[in-house]
């Protein structure tokens, strides 16, 4: 089990939920996503990987993962709800509107940016998410 894996695990315990052998399979298959999958698309990893899990168990652990603050939830205009681990390094996304293809991306001057308008309107950045809707040239 990888590390990632393993903090999801200890999670859903400290959830106070059982890890029954369907969900360790899920917790993999979450864990190893490198991309921002829907719920549906990890329902069908799951599958493939040989894990009889249902969709509801699916959308029930997702939940449990993002209350105890391992995952996060994406929540695109016009998409189903993605997720992707929340221990990266913070990061933006750019949304591709033909494809649906999510791409992270960092810009240390739309960071400073955003620090220096927040100042100068007398506030102090404490989160923020950036989601930039594109479409290929």
């Amino acid at each position: 089990m990888t590390g990632r894996a393993t903090r999801l695990e200890k999670a859903l315990r400290q959830a106070g939920v059982r890890v029954t052998r369907q969900r360790a399979a899920l917790l993999q298959v979450i864990a190893a996503a490198e991309d921002h999958p829907d719920a549906a698309e990890l329902h069908a990893r799951a599958v493939t990987a040989g894990a009889g899990v249902s969709l509801a168990t699916v959308y029930r652990t997702l939940t449990t993962l993002q209350a105890q603050g391992v995952i996060e939830k994406l929540e695109f205009q016009g998409e189903p709800a993605r997720w992707e681990a929340a221990d990266q390094s913070h990061h933006d996304h750019m949304i591709d509107v033909d494809s649906g293809e999510v791409i992270e991306f960092t810009n240390d001057r739309i960071e400073r940016l955003q620090a220096e308008i927040a100042a100068e309107m007398g506030y102090d950045i404490v989160h923020h998410r950036l989601e930039l809707y594109v479409r290929r040239r």
